[in-house]
């Protein structure tokens, strides 16, 4: 299990927590009339709002503002802090001018510490005296001539920062809300030393050049159309393949271990959704479907677990039935915000390969265990490492069913971990909510964390659903649901998969395999060629026959282009000796010499074999 925070984190969050208050020090200094909103700490960095009357700053300022920054941390200004009465705290944000300040101090002295809870940032001052009920004091830091409403921690002067570097500016409404004013957010990036601002800032513009959009594109592999609509995205041929080969995978993982596939429609009454408890929930994000036959309010589904739930009950079950599993990989519709939508990492047709087991409380920590184990093996195959998430609830009112159940749900999720000794750590108010939940962390070649399959525990929908089963006592019992997705949204894992690989595929997912180049159009060298491709292709393999009139180098240059893993140039020598020297792509490269020749027979088993293990490397030898 993950440890606490290490004593680097917390000096590293304190510098960019400080950071954030060396921006707001330079605006103020250019901008003496800017009312200041909040300046957090987010991952690598830090951010803060402003609303400057009459000014709208663009990336063309962050320079100059970098340059203030830097003239204040020279002057190693000392944070202090110090604490003032709440109703001397609101006639100093009056005075000031400042705006958002004031109605935060106001919120604070209205409500106290729930306020933080609620708002989840460190910016809005603190209690004194944590035992009196009513707030009575907040706290402020100064550097230098700037003074800010802020609880800390801070460095202790501004000399002590790091290594910087301000990114971008945009626009956030206050508090989140549309209908409040929107202010500028400047955000930026902090690290103890300079070598780390620089590795950091090399990750970034290789993140770029891994952009899913601009690969998706180059690589011929999906679209969107206005005339389709945003967050629909279309996938074409090579895309599609991509998308394929990693659904199959899944799903044959999942019928190893016993699944079955069902198949429900797309379109189903709301009626379901009430009773399930997902309109009360998430009634905002679901299509709603008019007919011209039918009085019947319809919605586009939204999600495919109380459909299954309806195949579970069309009869009644018995003990000996259980566990019954289904597996269904099918598209959901979701009504996402059009400003969250983004490329494939947030869509509106979401494909998901979906799991329900219907099983008895006995059965859990085997099906659990099933589950854990498949999902490591998808992911060691795919190359990404794995920890864990134990997503449980926290005391808010939004989760369906009993603390007993939630805390015996909890605890086996938890003992299956650790059984399995796993990586893994426990977040609270991440739970779904109908049931805790495992949510699989995968770490990409960026050292980027995403979260991808996951494993749910639903107590709440057998109970709503009246599901029941005949135990081997006679009577009636209610059978334990539990959910699973080894990919989760095919869209987001393929968004994911395409920066991880950078767009270069093992050879089992790669949309095309082989590509063979005629050196030029003689009859003997055609005729050897199309016999190739027509034996490769019976083997299965995805090959593509250039013929074209271009030059070598120019054909090669597609195919590195498209990041072909295998290659092949054939001649008059390749005529004459029968054999093929296959050109690797440098990423599956594993020793061979560049001069290395096959008999056709030989190099397409290889490549059989390695398809069919679906392994990293190639396997010619």
């Amino acid at each position: 299990m993950s440890g606490n925070t290490s004593k680097t984190n917390l000096e590293e969050y304190a510098m960019r927590h400080s950071m954030a208050h060396i921006l707001a020090s330079a605006i103020f200094r250019l901008y003496p009339n800017a009312q200041f909103g909040i300046g957090p700490v987010v991952d690598n960095g830090f951010y803060y709002d402003f609303l400057i009357p009459g000014v709208s700053l663009s990336d063309g300022d962050l320079p100059k503002i970098e340059t203030v920054m830097r003239a204040i941390i020279k002057e190693n200004l000392r944070f202090e802090q110090y604490n003032m009465a709440i109703n001397d705290a609101l006639s100093w944000a009056e005075q000031s001018k400042q705006v958002f300040k004031k109605e935060l101090i106001n919120d604070l002295k209205r409500e106290g510490t729930t306020l933080f809870k609620d708002l989840n940032h460190d910016e809005l001052g603190i209690f004194v005296d944590h035992n009196k009920t009513q707030l009575k004091e907040v706290s402020f830091y100064k550097d230098g001539e700037f003074i800010d409403l802020c609880r800390g921690p801070h460095i202790a002067s501004t000399g002590l920062a790091g290594s910087f570097k301000l990114m971008r500016i945009s626009g956030a409404y206050w508090r989140g809300k549309e209908s409040n004013p929107q202010l500028q957010r400047i955000y930026g990036v902090a690290f103890m030393n300079d070598q780390n601002l620089k590795e950091y800032l090399a990750q970034i513009e290789e993140a770029k050049n891994r952009d899913h959009r601009k690969l998706g594109q180059e690589l011929d592999l999906f679209i969107f159309s206005d005339l389709v609509g945003s967050g629909l995205p279309l996938f074409t041929p090579r895309g599609t393949i991509l998308r394929d080969e990693l659904a199959n995978f899944s799903n044959q993982l999942r019928l190893e271990i016993g699944f079955e596939k069902v198949f429900v429609p797309h379109l189903t009454k709301t009626d379901l959704y009430v009773k399930s408890g997902h309109m009360a929930k998430f009634g905002d994000e679901l299509f709603l479907v008019k007919s011209q036959e039918t009085k019947d309010k319809l919605v586009l589904k939204p999600m495919n677990c109380p459909h299954h739930t309806r195949i579970y009950a069309f009869r009644q079950r018995s003990y000996k039935e259980l566990p019954i599993r289904y597996l269904e990989t099918t598209t959901v519709y979701r009504d996402e915000k059009s400003g969250e939508l983004g490329g494939l990492n947030r869509v509106r047709a979401i494909t998901q390969d979906d799991s329900h087991i219907f099983c008895s409380q006995e059965q859990i920590n085997y099906e659990i265990n099933n589950l854990l184990k498949l999902t490591q093996k998808f992911y060691k195959i795919i190359g990404m490492e794995l920890r864990l998430r134990l997503s449980f609830r926290d005391d808010s009112p939004q989760y369906l069913g009993s603390p007993e159940i939630w805390r015996t749900s909890e605890e086996q999720l938890k003992s299956a971990v650790e059984k399995n000794k796993l990586d893994f750590f426990i977040e609270k108010g991440e739970a779904a909510f109908y049931g805790p939940k495992i949510d699989f962390m995968a770490t990409d070649s960026l050292k980027r964390e995403h979260q991808v399959a996951t494993i749910q525990l639903d107590f709440v929908q057998p109970e709503r659903f009246e599901l029941t089963y005949d135990a081997s006592d006679g009577s009636k019992q209610q059978p334990v649901m539990i959910h699973a997705a080894i990919l989760g949204s095919i869209e987001r894992f393929m968004a994911v998969y395409i920066e991880h690989t950078g767009g270069k595929f093992p050879l089992w997912l790669s949309p095309e395999q082989l590509r063979i180049i005629t050196l030029n159009q003689e009859d003997g060298v055609v005729e050897f060629a199309r016999k190739f491709e027509i034996m490769a292709k019976k083997r299965g393999l995805r090959v593509k026959l250039d013929n074209g009139n271009e030059s070598v180098s120019k054909k090669i240059r597609e195919v590195e282009r498209l990041k072909i893993p295998y290659s092949v140039v054939i001649g008059a020598k390749e005529l004459k000796l029968g054999l093929v020297t296959p050109r690797i792509r440098s990423d599956l490269y594993d020793g061979l010499t560049s001069n290395t020749s096959f008999n056709i027979e030989t190099f397409i088993e290889s490549l059989v074999y390695e398809r069919d293990n679906r392994l990293a490397r190639t396997h010619i030898k």
